[in-house]
């Protein structure tokens, strides 16, 4: 297995970089990357946090429109799809921002030839990630629905096979061309790419993806029964564009090593959304729980945009300062969890704000979705107490979770730009479905409706 200590970066990262050990010094003397205030923090934090919010009130509005077409009503598997293909963003997105963030931030790039190498070969290479890993959603959807219900048929397999591979190859290619012109201008506009990218990657992410999800499915379930042999034209199709991709991303050293490497957690993170969809399914087959589905990607998707924040922020300080494989001190251990929070340190900082941010960001989010009546539930003050409860516990774990898994990756000498993302947004989808079924569950017990 190759080194994967920073393949976005030079290949001289990997054998301790003589960049690292420059910029390495005493942990009060390293640097973190652009100096920043903890006002202009905030401030580039959270345009792109309310922004990212909209996309997935949108998205679970959108959601709840869509829970009623012959499509979803006939094939319920698809909701078990919904987190799965929502979680591309953070497997492939979010984790290509978080990369050509650190990348940027270390200077690495400054060339127009290498910059655009890098572009082309990180395209072409998500384009391969996404085709591969929509095929792969479709049949682990496929497995825990046929576990689920005892039965699936070949038709409804093939349509879920489609819509899934569609999706993820479209969603893919027009995320990742935002997500490059937004690394590249925030450069230029002097704001610093890990505060942005990660966010804005995923703010009107979740809405373009459940978008052409819906309509992909509609538009498959059309052609079904009368022409099936079109949706096995649209398998074929991008199965042989699989080749090419993988041809175009080996031309530049970087995404060539992550071809073959990196699979693992993006595979997993898969699996863990797939259950978050398992349970959201099983959620909205109770008729008095029907009204998570408008709260569900908002709850998610907040979640994740925090945290993908932190571990951007957090890896890019370690490729900075310090060599694969070495940690600061006073990081160098997860015995105590809780220390991300207190202490006055850049991370500790960042920790603060973003779960800070939680509550009035979810206050302004639900009374949106109150306002324009998107969801079937009208929320109660019990009901916000309950979401509120839901979203914060839900970032706390998770940030804490960053903190550790950022840590224990660079140790280990793999990237946490490729690794830490896909497992935390996956995460954050689970808890965040599993903390929302949980709420509604205790209104349902308690009565209020």
């Amino acid at each position: 297995m190759p080194h994967e200590s920073d393949p976005l970066l030079s290949g001289e990262l990997p054998n301790v970089s003589r960049f690292s050990r420059t910029l390495r010094a005493k942990d009060a003397q390293v640097s973190s990357g652009p100096t920043e205030s903890v006002c202009s923090m905030v401030l580039q934090i959270l345009v792109p946090f309310v922004l990212a919010g909209l996309g997935t009130v949108s998205a679970g509005m959108l959601l709840d429109v869509v829970q009623s077409w012959d499509v979803f009503q006939e094939i319920s598997e698809i909701f078990i799809l919904v987190p799965a293909i929502l979680g591309l963003k953070g497997n492939l997105e979010m984790t290509m921002a978080s990369r050509l963030s650190t990348a940027v931030n270390a200077g690495k790039i400054d060339s127009s030839r290498e910059r655009w190498m890098l572009i082309l070969g990180n395209l072409a290479l998500k384009q391969f990630q996404a085709t591969v890993l929509g095929l792969l959603a479709s049949l682990i959807v496929t497995l825990l629905g046929w576990m689920a219900d005892g039965q699936m048929p070949f038709s409804h397999i093939v349509l879920l096979c489609s819509t899934s591979l569609s999706t993820a190859f479209l969603a893919s290619l027009l995320q990742g061309i935002v997500v490059v012109g937004v690394i590249f201008g925030s450069k230029r506009m002097g704001i610093n790419p890990d505060n942005v990218a990660t966010p804005i990657a995923a703010s009107f992410g979740d809405l373009i993806t459940l978008s052409l999800l819906a309509c992909f499915s509609q538009w498959f379930y059309s052609f079904m029964e009368f022409y099936p042999y079109v949706l096995y034209l649209v398998d074929l199709l991008y199965l042989c564009l699989i080749p090419v991709w993988m041809v175009i991303s080996s031309k530049h050293p970087a995404s060539h090593i992550l071809l073959h490497s990196g699979w693992e957690p993006i595979i997993t993170a898969m699996v863990i959304s797939s259950i978050g969809g398992l349970i959201l399914d099983k959620t909205m087959s109770d008729p008095n729980l029907m009204g998570i589905v408008v709260y569900a990607p908002v709850i998610n998707g907040v979640g994740g945009n925090l945290v993908s924040v932190q571990a951007s922020r957090i890896s890019t300080h370690l490729h900075l300062n310090y060599s694969p494989g070495e940690l600061p001190v006073g990081s160098r251990s997860c015995i105590n969890p809780f220390q991300i929070f207190f202490g006055s340190g850049a991370h500790h900082r960042s920790a603060q704000v973003l779960l800070l941010l939680v509550l009035p960001g979810q206050l302004i989010f639900v009374h949106i979705i109150h306002v324009i009546k998107g969801g079937l539930t009208m929320p109660s003050l019990l009901f916000s107490v309950l979401f509120l409860s839901a979203s914060l516990t839900q970032v706390f774990f998770l940030l804490i979770v960053a903190d550790c898994l950022v840590h224990c990756l660079w140790r280990r000498g793999k990237d946490p730009d490729s690794y830490s993302i896909p497992y935390l947004t996956a995460l954050g989808d689970l808890l965040g479905t599993a903390f929302l079924s949980l709420a509604f569950l205790l209104l349902w017990c308690i009565g209020d409706s």
